[in-house]
Protein backbone atom coordinates (compact mmCIF):
# COMPACT_ATOMS: atom_id res chain seq x y z
CA UNK A 1 0.00 0.00 0.00
CA UNK A 2 1.28 3.50 -1.06
CA UNK A 3 1.58 6.30 0.97
CA UNK A 4 -1.04 7.99 -0.34
CA UNK A 5 -3.67 5.19 -0.34
CA UNK A 6 -2.38 5.06 3.75
CA UNK A 7 -3.49 8.92 3.90
CA UNK A 8 -7.41 7.41 4.46
CA UNK A 9 -5.93 6.61 7.94
CA UNK A 10 -6.02 10.23 8.76
CA UNK A 11 -9.98 9.67 8.53
CA UNK A 12 -9.86 7.46 11.57
CA UNK A 13 -6.61 7.86 12.79
CA UNK A 14 -5.79 4.80 15.22
CA UNK A 15 -1.55 5.60 14.46
CA UNK A 16 -0.26 5.44 17.75
CA UNK A 17 -1.60 3.07 21.40
CA UNK A 18 -4.10 6.23 22.17
CA UNK A 19 -5.97 4.59 19.30
CA UNK A 20 -8.24 8.00 19.29
CA UNK A 21 -10.61 6.99 16.01
CA UNK A 22 -10.52 10.73 15.18
CA UNK A 23 -10.85 11.99 12.13
CA UNK A 24 -7.77 14.17 11.46
CA UNK A 25 -9.02 16.50 8.48
CA UNK A 26 -11.53 17.60 10.91
CA UNK A 27 -9.39 17.90 14.24
CA UNK A 28 -6.42 16.74 16.19
CA UNK A 29 -6.29 13.51 18.47
CA UNK A 30 -4.29 13.26 21.41
CA UNK A 31 -1.11 14.46 19.82
CA UNK A 32 -2.44 17.56 19.00
CA UNK A 33 -1.50 16.83 14.82
CA UNK A 34 -3.58 17.48 12.05
CA UNK A 35 -2.81 16.07 8.32
CA UNK A 36 0.38 17.69 6.81
CA UNK A 37 3.68 17.50 9.22
CA UNK A 38 4.52 20.24 11.25
CA UNK A 39 8.04 20.75 11.44
CA UNK A 40 10.45 22.67 13.58
CA UNK A 41 13.57 22.41 12.13
CA UNK A 42 15.90 20.10 9.70
CA UNK A 43 19.14 19.88 10.20
CA UNK A 44 22.86 18.94 10.68
CA UNK A 45 22.67 17.24 13.81
CA UNK A 46 25.84 16.22 16.02
CA UNK A 47 24.33 14.64 19.12
CA UNK A 48 23.04 11.50 18.38
CA UNK A 49 24.51 8.39 19.32
CA UNK A 50 28.32 8.24 17.68
CA UNK A 51 27.41 5.72 15.32
CA UNK A 52 24.43 8.10 13.80
CA UNK A 53 26.20 11.39 13.16
CA UNK A 54 30.20 11.28 13.59
CA UNK A 55 30.09 11.66 10.04
CA UNK A 56 28.47 14.44 8.53
CA UNK A 57 26.19 14.88 11.16
CA UNK A 58 22.37 13.60 11.40
CA UNK A 59 20.35 14.79 8.79
CA UNK A 60 17.80 15.91 11.70
CA UNK A 61 13.78 16.20 10.68
CA UNK A 62 11.86 17.15 13.95
CA UNK A 63 8.14 17.05 13.73
CA UNK A 64 6.05 18.89 15.85
CA UNK A 65 3.32 17.49 18.95
CA UNK A 66 3.49 14.13 20.03
CA UNK A 67 1.72 10.82 20.88
CA UNK A 68 3.05 11.46 24.65
CA UNK A 69 2.84 14.06 27.20
CA UNK A 70 6.14 13.56 29.25
CA UNK A 71 5.93 16.68 31.90
CA UNK A 72 10.25 16.91 31.31
CA UNK A 73 10.25 16.97 27.75
CA UNK A 74 13.17 19.09 26.62
CA UNK A 75 11.40 19.57 23.45
CA UNK A 76 7.98 20.98 24.75
CA UNK A 77 7.36 23.87 22.59
CA UNK A 78 7.19 21.00 20.02
CA UNK A 79 5.84 17.87 21.60
CA UNK A 80 3.54 20.01 23.74
CA UNK A 81 3.16 23.62 22.75
CA UNK A 82 3.02 22.22 18.95
CA UNK A 83 5.19 24.95 16.96
CA UNK A 84 6.07 24.28 13.76
CA UNK A 85 5.25 24.97 10.35
CA UNK A 86 3.23 23.02 8.41
CA UNK A 87 4.60 21.34 4.59
CA UNK A 88 2.79 18.92 1.89
CA UNK A 89 4.40 15.42 1.64
CA UNK A 90 6.31 16.54 -1.34
CA UNK A 91 8.14 19.44 0.00
CA UNK A 92 8.78 16.89 2.93
CA UNK A 93 10.48 14.57 0.47
CA UNK A 94 12.71 17.31 -0.67
CA UNK A 95 13.55 18.30 2.97
CA UNK A 96 14.91 14.72 2.78
CA UNK A 97 16.86 15.16 -0.52
CA UNK A 98 18.72 18.96 0.75
CA UNK A 99 19.85 17.36 3.72
CA UNK A 100 21.37 14.71 2.01
CA UNK A 101 22.99 17.13 -0.38
CA UNK A 102 24.99 18.72 2.77
CA UNK A 103 26.58 16.13 3.61
CA UNK A 104 23.86 14.04 6.21
CA UNK A 105 25.15 10.42 7.01
CA UNK A 106 21.21 9.83 7.36
CA UNK A 107 17.58 11.06 7.03
CA UNK A 108 16.25 10.96 11.33
CA UNK A 109 12.87 11.34 11.55
CA UNK A 110 12.19 12.55 15.04
CA UNK A 111 8.81 11.39 16.52
CA UNK A 112 6.96 11.35 12.78
CA UNK A 113 4.52 8.48 14.17
CA UNK A 114 1.29 10.83 14.23
CA UNK A 115 2.28 11.84 10.25
CA UNK A 116 3.70 8.11 8.83
CA UNK A 117 0.91 8.64 6.09
CA UNK A 118 2.50 11.70 4.90
CA UNK A 119 6.27 10.49 5.70
CA UNK A 120 5.71 7.20 3.20
CA UNK A 121 4.27 9.43 1.04
CA UNK A 122 7.74 11.35 1.12
CA UNK A 123 10.07 8.74 1.33
CA UNK A 124 8.04 6.52 -2.29
CA UNK A 125 9.00 9.93 -4.13
CA UNK A 126 12.41 10.11 -3.18
CA UNK A 127 13.77 7.11 -1.40
CA UNK A 128 15.06 5.85 -5.04
CA UNK A 129 17.38 9.35 -4.66
CA UNK A 130 18.50 8.84 -1.59
CA UNK A 131 21.33 6.79 -0.62
CA UNK A 132 22.17 7.46 2.78
CA UNK A 133 19.90 5.43 5.98
CA UNK A 134 16.82 6.17 6.79
CA UNK A 135 16.41 6.33 10.87
CA UNK A 136 13.21 6.36 12.85
CA UNK A 137 13.16 8.04 15.97
CA UNK A 138 10.41 7.20 18.33
CA UNK A 139 9.32 7.86 22.28
CA UNK A 140 8.90 4.00 22.09
CA UNK A 141 5.09 4.43 22.32
CA UNK A 142 3.96 2.56 18.72
CA UNK A 143 1.48 -0.14 17.96
CA UNK A 144 3.64 -3.34 16.04
CA UNK A 145 0.77 -2.34 12.66
CA UNK A 146 1.76 0.67 12.51
CA UNK A 147 5.54 -0.49 12.65
CA UNK A 148 4.73 -3.02 10.03
CA UNK A 149 3.65 -0.09 8.01
CA UNK A 150 7.19 1.05 7.84
CA UNK A 151 8.65 -2.23 6.59
CA UNK A 152 11.13 -1.14 3.47
CA UNK A 153 11.12 2.67 4.31
CA UNK A 154 13.15 1.90 7.67
CA UNK A 155 16.56 1.35 7.55
CA UNK A 156 17.41 1.89 11.27
CA UNK A 157 15.05 2.50 14.24
CA UNK A 158 15.92 3.96 17.35
CA UNK A 159 13.12 3.90 19.76
CA UNK A 160 13.08 5.26 23.59
CA UNK A 161 12.44 2.47 26.20
CA UNK A 162 11.33 5.07 29.00
CA UNK A 163 9.81 3.11 31.82
CA UNK A 164 8.90 -0.36 33.57
CA UNK A 165 6.64 0.46 35.89
CA UNK A 166 3.38 1.42 34.37
CA UNK A 167 2.80 4.11 37.63
CA UNK A 168 5.36 6.29 36.59
CA UNK A 169 4.74 6.23 32.78
CA UNK A 170 1.30 7.39 33.56
CA UNK A 171 2.48 9.93 36.04
CA UNK A 172 4.74 11.23 33.74
CA UNK A 173 3.98 10.31 30.32
CA UNK A 174 0.09 9.80 30.47
CA UNK A 175 0.32 6.23 29.02
CA UNK A 176 -0.73 3.61 30.01
CA UNK A 177 0.68 -0.34 29.87
CA UNK A 178 4.32 2.00 28.33
CA UNK A 179 6.53 -1.21 28.67
CA UNK A 180 4.71 -4.05 27.16
CA UNK A 181 3.31 -1.61 23.96
CA UNK A 182 6.96 -0.59 23.73
CA UNK A 183 8.56 -3.85 23.65
CA UNK A 184 5.82 -5.16 21.17
CA UNK A 185 6.89 -2.93 18.75
CA UNK A 186 10.72 -3.02 19.24
CA UNK A 187 10.07 -6.78 18.32
CA UNK A 188 8.74 -5.68 14.84
CA UNK A 189 11.32 -3.01 14.70
CA UNK A 190 14.15 -6.08 15.36
CA UNK A 191 11.87 -8.25 12.68
CA UNK A 192 12.65 -5.90 10.01
CA UNK A 193 15.82 -4.35 10.82
CA UNK A 194 18.06 -7.17 11.64
CA UNK A 195 21.38 -7.53 13.13
CA UNK A 196 23.29 -4.44 13.27
CA UNK A 197 25.47 -3.55 10.17
CA UNK A 198 28.30 -0.79 10.63
CA UNK A 199 30.56 0.03 8.02
CA UNK A 200 34.35 1.77 8.79
CA UNK A 201 34.17 5.46 7.11
CA UNK A 202 37.27 7.78 7.63
CA UNK A 203 38.16 5.73 11.13
CA UNK A 204 34.74 5.56 12.13
CA UNK A 205 32.20 3.06 13.00
CA UNK A 206 29.17 3.95 10.92
CA UNK A 207 25.63 2.25 11.04
CA UNK A 208 23.94 0.81 8.08
CA UNK A 209 21.30 -0.87 9.74
CA UNK A 210 19.75 -2.55 12.78
CA UNK A 211 18.36 -0.88 16.00
CA UNK A 212 19.67 1.02 19.00
CA UNK A 213 17.34 1.19 22.09
CA UNK A 214 17.32 4.95 24.57
CA UNK A 215 16.80 4.76 28.32
CA UNK A 216 16.89 7.98 29.86
CA UNK A 217 17.65 7.44 33.46
CA UNK A 218 15.63 9.77 35.86
CA UNK A 219 16.30 11.29 39.11
CA UNK A 220 15.06 9.40 41.70
CA UNK A 221 14.33 6.97 39.61
CA UNK A 222 17.39 4.13 39.16
CA UNK A 223 15.62 1.11 40.23
CA UNK A 224 12.72 2.00 37.01
CA UNK A 225 15.91 2.10 35.17
CA UNK A 226 17.27 -0.92 35.86
CA UNK A 227 14.22 -2.71 36.14
CA UNK A 228 13.83 -1.48 31.93
CA UNK A 229 17.35 -2.99 31.76
CA UNK A 230 16.63 -6.67 33.17
CA UNK A 231 12.96 -6.31 31.26
CA UNK A 232 14.60 -5.97 27.95
CA UNK A 233 17.21 -8.93 29.09
CA UNK A 234 14.72 -11.37 29.32
CA UNK A 235 12.66 -10.48 26.64
CA UNK A 236 15.10 -10.11 23.86
CA UNK A 237 18.52 -11.25 25.57
CA UNK A 238 21.49 -9.01 25.34
CA UNK A 239 22.58 -8.92 21.75
CA UNK A 240 19.13 -7.78 19.18
CA UNK A 241 20.00 -4.15 19.03
CA UNK A 242 22.59 -1.64 21.29
CA UNK A 243 21.58 -0.14 24.24
CA UNK A 244 22.24 3.69 24.94
CA UNK A 245 21.94 4.75 28.23
CA UNK A 246 21.41 8.15 28.51
CA UNK A 247 22.79 10.78 31.50
CA UNK A 248 21.57 13.70 29.92
CA UNK A 249 18.23 14.41 31.94
CA UNK A 250 18.18 18.40 32.56
CA UNK A 251 14.77 19.99 33.96
CA UNK A 252 12.62 21.19 31.43
CA UNK A 253 8.92 22.35 31.59
CA UNK A 254 6.62 20.95 33.47
CA UNK A 255 9.56 19.31 35.85
CA UNK A 256 10.84 22.53 36.23
CA UNK A 257 8.10 24.80 37.20
CA UNK A 258 5.41 22.71 38.15
CA UNK A 259 5.66 21.47 42.18
CA UNK A 260 3.74 18.56 41.84
CA UNK A 261 6.54 17.09 39.66
CA UNK A 262 9.46 18.90 41.99
CA UNK A 263 11.22 15.31 42.75
CA UNK A 264 12.39 15.75 38.93
CA UNK A 265 13.78 19.61 39.31
CA UNK A 266 17.13 18.22 39.48
CA UNK A 267 19.82 16.25 37.62
CA UNK A 268 20.88 13.11 37.77
CA UNK A 269 23.73 12.07 40.50
CA UNK A 270 26.80 9.89 39.30
CA UNK A 271 25.52 7.02 41.41
CA UNK A 272 21.79 6.84 39.86
CA UNK A 273 23.31 6.70 36.59
CA UNK A 274 26.40 4.21 37.26
CA UNK A 275 24.29 1.89 38.68
CA UNK A 276 22.11 1.66 35.38
CA UNK A 277 25.56 1.37 33.39
CA UNK A 278 26.61 -1.55 35.55
CA UNK A 279 23.73 -3.90 35.53
CA UNK A 280 23.96 -3.00 31.22
CA UNK A 281 27.11 -4.39 31.77
CA UNK A 282 26.36 -7.29 34.12
CA UNK A 283 23.72 -8.79 31.65
CA UNK A 284 25.80 -8.17 28.76
CA UNK A 285 23.85 -5.51 26.40
CA UNK A 286 26.90 -3.07 24.27
CA UNK A 287 26.01 0.48 23.22
CA UNK A 288 26.63 3.80 24.47
CA UNK A 289 26.83 5.99 27.57
CA UNK A 290 27.47 9.51 27.89
CA UNK A 291 29.48 11.95 29.76
CA UNK A 292 28.20 14.21 33.03
CA UNK A 293 29.05 16.69 30.90
CA UNK A 294 25.62 15.76 28.30
CA UNK A 295 23.16 17.07 30.68
CA UNK A 296 23.21 20.70 29.55
CA UNK A 297 20.60 23.23 28.05
CA UNK A 298 22.52 24.21 25.59
CA UNK A 299 22.38 20.66 23.74
CA UNK A 300 18.51 21.56 23.08
CA UNK A 301 18.32 22.58 19.50
CA UNK A 302 16.80 26.20 19.48
CA UNK A 303 13.28 25.25 16.97
CA UNK A 304 13.78 28.41 14.57
CA UNK A 305 12.29 26.75 11.22
CA UNK A 306 15.83 26.41 10.02
CA UNK A 307 15.61 24.26 7.04
CA UNK A 308 11.66 24.35 6.45
CA UNK A 309 10.74 26.09 3.25
CA UNK A 310 7.71 27.67 3.57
Amino acid sequence: MTGENLEKIYSECNLCPRRCGVNRYEKGGFCGAGVNPCLAKAMLHFWEEPCLCENGGSGAVFFSNCTLKCVFCQNYEISAEGFGRKVRPDRLGDIFLSLQDKGAQNIDLITATHYLPSVITALDKVKHKLKIPVVYNSSGYELPETIRLLEGYIDIYLPDIKYYDDNIAGRYSSTPSYFDTACGALFEMIRQAGRIEMEEKDGRQIMKRGVIVRHMVLPGHKNDSIAVIGGLYEKFGPDKFLISLLRQYTPFYKAKTDPDFKNLNRRVTGYEYDSVVKEAVRLGFNGFIQEKSSAKEEYTPVFDLEGIPF
